[in-house]
């Protein structure tokens, strides 16, 4: 069972996610310039705004950072214990994990929250056993984890286990050196891209002096940006199945993560110079499909890319299009068992062909319903 996410979002001028120029991302598809939006942009985008608005609690989100040892340093203190630092790369080193010379680890972590405790507890119990112990940094990897006490190598195993953070569940992780703490994505997110072909536009600005003197005419500042505005096609696709073994089997939290999910992907903005353009623009179509066979990406209904008329919205002719493309391929490669429900404002979707939800709340509501059934089933 797969759930699909196809979102049609029109965005003002903006410029949301930048390349390494400063100039907004884009791509060609099907021979013309369309605008783009990464896929790690729209992931970070969701976590974040699951988190701000207590989509899901604490314990059941991860944290992505190189500041582990900051973290439980802190956490430690709180148990009353002084001075950590040593005994915190002591066990760090049992894990598999180095800290360099900075007091942060060799590169960014992706740890549930319930690892992070984990880590702590570990330290709490072997407080006196790692105190004992000495880290050399010039030694490798393999050498300080030999070095560490041999009962807190054995406890460090299990410990990365994902944590059952709904957010690391989703979106995965991997370190190449500790393989045994991979976990591959339940949730695979496109990168957007615009129905349309598209432009660069550039924004030629100045800035004045306040405190400039009656002869001083010339601008503080002078400057550029570019942009763009455009109606984005936007698709994830969730594999139930994983979801739940990532989970470690916790259907309940796997229903929960579906519902804040379906939340947090059609409210999520990139931040991207929105202090400039604040392109606060939701969604204008939100399809959920639960998918029987294998997932349909229907950016191909916009290969030959949307043309603006001037009596019609590019969003509503964009949903026409995805809908026409969605009939046509699901004939080919659907099951007859697939459900959809949208939330459409374009009204272009035909109303036969889904269940129509008056809210986001409801669309979420929908999609649990949908997944406890088939998995009752």
């Amino acid at each position: 069972m797969f759930v699909e996410y196809h979102l049609i979002q029109n965005f003002a001028p903006s410029n949301l996610n930048r390349d390494d120029t400063g100039a907004p991302k884009d791509a060609v598809f099907g021979g013309y310039r369309r605008a783009r939006v990464s896929s790690q942009c729209f992931k970070r985008s969701v976590r974040l705004l699951a988190a701000e608005q207590n989509l899901l609690g604490p314990q059941s989100r991860g944290i992505r950072t190189k500041k582990l040892v900051e973290i439980l340093e802190d956490r430690l203190r709180a148990m009353n214990r002084p001075e950590p630092a040593l005994r915190i790369k002591v066990a760090l080193a049992a894990a598999g994990l180095k800290v360099d010379e900075h007091g942060e680890t060799q590169y960014l972590l992706f740890l549930g929250k319930g690892e992070i405790d984990a880590f702590a507890k570990l330290i709490d119990t072997h407080w006196d056993e790692l105190g004992s112990s000495t880290v050399d940094e010039k030694k490798t990897k393999k050498e300080a984890k030999a070095a560490a006490p041999e009962a807190v190598v054995q406890s460090a195993k299990g410990l990365l286990d994902g944590g059952k953070a709904v957010d690391v569940a989703l979106f995965g992780r991997m370190l190449a050196d500790l393989p045994r703490a991979n976990l591959d994505a339940a949730c695979q997110v496109a990168h957007a891209i615009s129905t349309h072909r598209v432009e660069r536009e550039f924004d030629y600005f100045t800035a004045v002096d306040d405190m400039a003197k009656g002869d001083d005419t010339g601008a503080g500042m002078i400057g550029q940006l570019e942009f763009t505005s455009a109606t984005f096609y936007r698709y994830a696709v969730m594999d139930v199945a994983k979801l739940i073994e990532n989970l470690q089997g916790d259907r309940e939290l796997a229903l929960s993560g579906l519902g804040a999910f379906t939340e947090a992907f059609s409210r999520a903005i990139p931040s991207g110079k929105q202090n400039t353009f604040a392109a606060h623009n939701p969604p204008s179509f939100i399809g959920v499909v639960l998918r029987r066979g294998s997932p349909l990406n229907l950016a191909n209904a916009f290969e030959k890319p949307v043309i603006a008329y001037h009596d019609q919205t590019l969003t509503a002719q964009s949903v026409a299009a995805l809908a026409q493309h969605e009939q046509k391929t699901a004939t080919v490669f659907g099951d007859s068992r697939d459900a959809w429900a949208v939330l459409d404002l374009t009204g272009a979707w035909p109303s036969e062909q889904a269940h129509q939800a008056a809210r986001l709340d409801d669309l979420s509501k929908w999609v649990k319903a949908q997944v406890s059934a088939g998995l009752g089933a």
